[in-house]
């Protein structure tokens, strides 16, 4: 890796690649999600909202185009964009788009059925150390700002200022992709954000003070990083 913006952009002899960012308060209260990834002509988008007293809001898109800028997700009722600033520090996400409100989080694996609420992300995230190696690519841990804006809250100003948000973000590639595994969390009782990847795989995530943890579900295995040193710097110039 030269650590430079080619590093950060498209591989394009890359079967499968994704971009996928986190963040949350450290309280374990608060944490958002936005993700995205190329399957040749074919995109996919995700993202959630998770709130103490407030239901999942949960984005799922699963067949879009890619454009000629990939960065760029565009759907009907969908726009998204993952903007590298400065490689290595800097990246801006961005999103409008329908939600479903979900009270169960378990109804995000089936059918996500829900009132539509307007969600919009305006986030900067920025490192807050070097990046490290994992299989596939590199993940790195950062601080995000900004703005969620939310349309309809039950009682409040229509949207949630971010400030010093803990962040982590990957960007991985290759001739597959399983999910993003997690150290699992101690217990099932936090903020739950669970996604069903059209590839039947399914990523259940659960929002912990010391940040995003796997769910582990009935049957899984124990999975951890094959990578035989998770966590090794990456040389990022």
């Amino acid at each position: 890796m030269d650590g430079g913006r080619r590093d950060e952009a498209r591989h394009a002899d890359a079967a499968v690649e994704e971009w996928v960012f986190a963040c949350w308060s450290t309280d374990g209260s608060l944490g958002a999600i936005s993700g995205h990834r190329l399957l040749g002509r074919t995109a996919w988008y995700w993202a959630a909202l998770v709130g103490v007293d407030r239901p999942l809001l949960h984005v799922a898109e699963w067949d879009v185009a890619v454009r000629a800028d990939p960065m760029v997700v565009k759907a009907e009722v969908l726009w998204a964009e993952h903007t590298c600033d400065a490689p290595f520090e800097q990246w801006t996400i961005g999103n409008e788009t329908f939600a479903v409100e979900l009270d169960d989080p378990e109804q995000a694996l089936g059918r996500a059925y829900g009132a539509r609420r307007p969600i919009a992300f305006d986030l900067e995230w920025y490192a807050t150390s070097p990046p490290t190696a994992v299989p596939g690519g590199y993940e790195q841990v950062g601080s995000v700002h900004g703005r969620i804006d939310l349309v309809n809250e039950p009682a409040g100003p229509e949207g949630i200022d971010l400030e010093e948000l803990y962040g982590r973000r990957w960007h991985r590639w290759g001739e597959r992709l399983d999910p993003i595994v997690l150290d699992d969390a101690r217990a099932h009782t936090g903020l739950r954000a669970p996604f069903a990847f059209p590839d039947g795989t399914v990523a259940d995530w659960v929002l912990t003070p010391s940040g995003w943890r796997s769910r582990r579900r009935a049957g899984s295995p124990d999975r951890r990083w094959a990578d035989p040193s998770p966590g090794a710097p990456v040389d990022a110039g």
